[in-house]
């Protein structure tokens, strides 16, 4: 059975909402700093930090991509953005944004190792609020 994680953008996250095309620079950002993490290393950290190719299908264009390896411990992760109306206890509603990443059964261990690994890293990065594959949350935006 395929397990989700999701990153959703509170009123005081980074930006209310996010795009695919955002979140695909933020995988680039991420894949520039591990390899600089590699170069003062003196290894070869960016391929181990980031063993997946970036896909796009036509079909999903602007709501989702995955991430696909080649490497014996990982295979597959897809990666989606998508909207959903949050209802307060005054009455009152929001359209929030948030990021899917789903875990197909065919994934491994390593691919939901790496899988929590980028969520904790865009959380991070978008101060958004992180609900993991084992059902906890973390916070990342400020709280009053």
């Amino acid at each position: 059975m395929s397990s989700h994680a999701y990153i959703k953008l509170v009123p005081s996250s980074e930006k209310e909402s996010v795009t695919t095309e955002d979140v695909l620079e933020l995988f680039h950002y991420y894949k520039d700093i591990t390899q600089k993490t590699g170069k003062q290393l003196n290894w070869q950290y960016g391929e181990a930090s980031f063993p997946y190719e970036i896909k796009e299908k036509p079909e999903g264009k602007g709501k989702w991509f995955y991430l696909k390896s080649e490497q014996h411990n990982y295979r597959i992760m897809l990666l989606g953005v998508d909207t959903e109306l949050v209802r307060y206890e005054d009455g009152t509603e929001r359209e929030q944004t948030y990021i899917q990443i789903t875990l197909p059964e065919t994934s491994t261990f390593g691919d939901k190792g790496k899988a929590n690994e980028f969520s904790k890293f865009l959380a991070k990065k978008l101060k958004g609020e992180l609900h993991l594959f084992n059902g906890r949350i973390m916070y990342y935006y400020p709280r009053k």
